[in-house]
């Protein structure tokens, strides 16, 4: 059955998802229609069995995602009690539909086609792999307005760029563009923006020809081991692959190698 979507565009093509905001009036914002959008989405996508890898942008070639929509943003605040607020942290719709709140093992890939502001930094943080067009600009720029971090910047961030970088772009609410972004290790790739799909597509084809098993157990673990000693995220790790050995894969792959031919996975997984 088909999701009943109005700011999103939720496209599965083969085993990749094609996940648009489509909301490029408001440059690409996050608003509670798009954010329950989203939630039905990464629900599916988390949910179907013949997805293996998501792609999210945003429509136009303007705007990933501004942040979160401030005009609405007042009125939603300013009408919900302190309850639902703190009830939206865990159950949900939260920002972006995927920045807190929910599990995805799957590989999500962030193409960057513009501005990627705020809550739009957020979003992509909450993504694996980020792939930024030459033109993109980002910056916390809800500084200005007096608008804290709900989701993922004071704690994303600093794993990704590092402590006193993130300091520096969440104090400071500067702009900079996706060269900075790279050189920060905020994006994996810059790439023109003519080229930007294809080249998130080409990665996406590339990780899907590989058995999914392990990959996703190895996220799990990867994820799932920030804050944790050493011992306590070893003892994950070894766990987690432990939950792959009754699959075939998990000793058809090493056969492969030790036979010089190409391993094909067996089964969606």
């Amino acid at each position: 059955m088909a999701l009943k979507l109005r700011k999103v565009r939720y496209e599965k093509k083969g085993h990749i998802a094609y996940v648009t905001i489509d909301n490029p009036e408001h440059e690409n914002c996050l608003e509670e229609t798009v954010d329950r959008d989203l939630w039905k989405v990464w629900h599916d996508f988390r949910d179907d069995p013949k997805l293996y890898v998501a792609i999210l942008t945003g429509a136009g070639a303007k705007s990933f995602c501004a942040g979160s929509d401030l005009r609405s943003y007042v009125k939603a605040i300013s009408e919900r009690s302190p309850e639902r607020n703190r009830r939206r942290a865990h159950e949900g719709p939260n920002l972006g539909g995927i920045t807190k709140g929910i599990d995805v093992w799957k590989p999500i890939i962030a193409a960057i086609n513009g501005y990627c502001l705020a809550g739009g930094m957020e979003l992509a943080m909450a993504c694996d792999i980020r792939i930024a067009a030459d033109h993109a600009k980002f910056g916390v720029v809800n500084r200005r307005w007096n608008v804290g971090a709900e989701s993922g910047l004071t704690q994303r961030l600093p794993h990704i760029v590092g402590l006193g970088v993130a300091l520096d772009l969440l104090i400071t609410g500067r702009w900079f563009d996706a060269k900075e972004a790279y050189r920060i290790n905020f994006v994996s790739r810059v790439v023109g923006r003519r080229k930007l799909l294809d080249e998130c597509t080409a990665l996406a084809e590339g990780i899907c020809a590989y058995p999914q098993s392990s990959l996703r157990t190895d996220k799990e673990a990867c994820l799932r081991g920030l804050g944790r000693t050493l011992e306590d995220g070893l003892r994950l790790e070894n766990t987690l692959w432990n939950t792959n050995l009754a699959l075939p894969d998990t000793l058809n792959g090493p056969r492969a190698f030790i036979e010089r031919r190409t391993f094909v996975p067996t089964q969606e997984t």
